[in-house]
Parts: C-alpha cells; sequence; structure tokens
C-alpha cells in the first residue's frame, strides 16, 4: 500500500509540475579557485535592452572558473514556457537563493514583482550586505499606480523614500539619457583625484563604451567616483566628442557608495551606468567590475596588478534595443543555453 501511495504521489507531481522545473529556472556555477572561493554571487537579471542576460553570465563564468566565485544568474522567466523573457516584469525565480550570497550584481529594469519574491531582495538590503548596481539598476523596481504592495517605496519615482532603490542604495534614480540613445556612445575618464584606488588597478584612463551617457545628478560628497563619462557624437571610439553647451560635461559613469538600508544597517555600493552587452567587448570595462566585485566581497587589497577577465566561452553580444514577445518565444532562450560550453 505504501508503493502505491508513493507511485500515485509521483504522478501527481509528474502531471501537475510546470514546463520548467525550479532547477532549470536559474543557473547555478560552481567556483573553482581563486580569490573568492566559499563565497557566492547571486546576479538579478531583467531588463528589455541590453541583453544583461548575456553579459551577466558572462560575467559569472569569468568569476566562477577565474576567480573560485559560486554564481547564480537569475532570469526573468516565462512562467508558461520557462524560457528567458525579459519583458515578463513579474517573475524572477530563485530570488531566495540571495539568503546566502555574499554579493548581489542587480541589472534589472522596471520589475513589478509579488511582494513574496521582492521580500528576498529587500532583506538582502537590509541585512547591509554589498550591491553592485548595472545601468538599468538605478529603476530596477516600477509599480503601477494602484499598487498596494508594502514595497511600493522601492519604486524608482518614489516621494516617500526619495528616489527609491535606485537612488538610496546605489546613488541616483532614473533621469533621463544625457547622450542620445543608440546614437551616441560614450568615452569614460578617470578621476585623477582616484587614480591610485586599487579597484582601478590594470584599468586604463579611459574606457569606449557603446552606450549612451545617463545623466547623474544626486550623488553626495561621500561618495566616490571613479569614472566620469563624455558624450561621443557617434558609436565608434574614434567618434569625436560632443562639446556643444549641453553635453560638454562629464556625467559620473562608475562610483561607490556607503549606503544606509531601511533596517538601519550600513552597506556598500557600486554602480556603473554602463552595461549593454557590448560594451563588455572592452577589456578594461570588464577589469573594472572585477576588481568593484573583489573590493565589495572584502579583497580589495588583494586585488592584483592585472586581474584575469579572460573569456570563458567566446563571446559575441547581441545588439541592444527591446525584442516583442514573438522574438523571445522564437529564441527560445533558457538558463541552460548560458551553462558553460568550453571548460
Amino acid at each position: 500500500m505504501y508503493k502505491l501511495r508513493a507511485l500515485l504521489w509521483m504522478l501527481v507531481i509528474t502531471w501537475s509540475a510546470p514546463i520548467a522545473s525550479s532547477s532549470d529556472q536559474w543557473l547555478d556555477l560552481s567556483g573553482k579557485e581563486g580569490i573568492g572561493k566559499g563565497q557566492r554571487i547571486v546576479f538579478v537579471t531583467g531588463e528589455e535592452y541590453y541583453r544583461s542576460e548575456e553579459g551577466m553570465c558572462m560575467f559569472a563564468k569569468i568569476l566562477s572558473q577565474h576567480h573560485g566565485y559560486g554564481c547564480t544568474v537569475l532570469f526573468s522567466i516565462e512562467e508558461e514556457t520557462g524560457n528567458i523573457n525579459p519583458n515578463r516584469t513579474g517573475n524572477i525565480p530563485g530570488l531566495h537563493t540571495l539568503a546566502s550570497a555574499d554579493l548581489m550584481v542587480i541589472f534589472a529594469r522596471f520589475r513589478e514583482l509579488p511582494d513574496s519574491a521582492m521580500q528576498h531582495i529587500v532583506d538582502y538590503v537590509n541585512s547591509g550586505k554589498p550591491v553592485l548596481g548595472i545601468r538599468n539598476a538605478t529603476h530596477a523596481f516600477r509599480y503601477s499606480p494602484t499598487s498596494t504592495s508594502q514595497f511600493r517605496n522601492w519604486d524608482f519615482r518614489s516621494q516617500s523614500w526619495s528616489g527609491g532603490f535606485g537612488q538610496q542604495i546605489l546613488g541616483d534614480t532614473w533621469i533621463a539619457h544625457f547622450g542620445k540613445f543608440q546614437k551616441e556612445a560614450t568615452l569614460a575618464h578617470v578621476n585623477p583625484a582616484e587614480r591610485g584606488h586599487p579597484v582601478l588597478r590594470g584599468v586604463s584612463d579611459t574606457l569606449f563604451c557603446h552606450t549612451d551617457v545617463n545623466s547623474v545628478q544626486r550623488l553626495t560628497d561621500s561618495d566616490r567616483i571613479l569614472f566620469f563619462g563624455q558624450v561621443l557624437s557617434g558609436l565608434s571610439p574614434t567618434d569625436p566628442a560632443v562639446t556643444d553647451q549641453r553635453h560638454d560635461v562629464r556625467m559620473p559613469l562608475a562610483w561607490f557608495k556607503t549606503y544606509t538600508a531601511p533596517s538601519g544597517k550600513i552597506g556598500k555600493s557600486f554602480t556603473t551606468t554602463a552595461g549593454a552587452s557590448l560594451d563588455w567587448l572592452n577589456e578594461d570595462l570588464r577589469r573594472l567590475i572585477v576588481n568593484a566585485i573583489f573590493s565589495l566581497t572584502g579583497h580589495e587589497q588583494a586585488i592584483p596588478a592585472r586581474s584575469n577577465v579572460e573569456y570563458v566561452d567566446p563571446y559575441q553580444p547581441q545588439p541592444t534595443g527591446a525584442l516583442s514577445d514573438a522574438a523571445w518565444k522564437a529564441m527560445k532562450l533558457t538558463p541552460g543555453s548560458f551553462a558553460i560550453k568550453h571548460q
């Protein structure tokens, strides 16, 4: 009788299970040897423009295979197919893994998650653990006007918690594109006052990014700006800078912040407004991010003269730009699509 009940229970599970099991809804990579051995990084992705799923999986491979970190990459998932689709703003499976994370890397835009899922992000931030935000993370959360969520003040437009998660934890919320979106790229210049910062070891004084410059206006004197972004007149690194009255200004592009969580705990964050999949073709920009991760996870003094940021698998990023649901469905992209192919 016991065996019969067990068999019937297994049949119930099989028939009622979703198409994609939980183990198929995110990517886990074990760390080899390296500076981050024994630590875990959780990457939270979900934005429509910059192929965050590609770039963050590339970094997860570098950090796990070259530097020892265990890495988990989370995605916006279509519930009905189990495929990746950043247009779905309310479903990022696996956020519970943040409970054991040593670092959260967030590259998300306008997410409106159920409170039960959002609670994991809130708990992580309230612990005072480090956060690394990329590009759209300044406006990671957006709630509908009729929302009754207990976390609606995390919205990038929040008045009650000024600027929400972006401004309070990362340093600024979304303001506007300073350069022309997908028409004007960025030349980033090192801040001479920070040239000796350990995170800048092995990083060039200038960085080219395909993404345009974003407006950043609310950093404080205590925030440490490592790079400023200058608007270029086109999408090539050889295009001259825009020097009209409005654009002859360099916006903060990468900075550290000491934040105060809603719990009152103090934490540290690093943010860059770079981050398109094409940006990561720049070796120095990849090294800046890897070095910042070393710093946030307690290894700042051990940052080498030239951190290894070589690709683990061939990296062939897709162009930026929003895609329709039909286009995402046609790709049939799953977390398993980003498994390591070349050991």
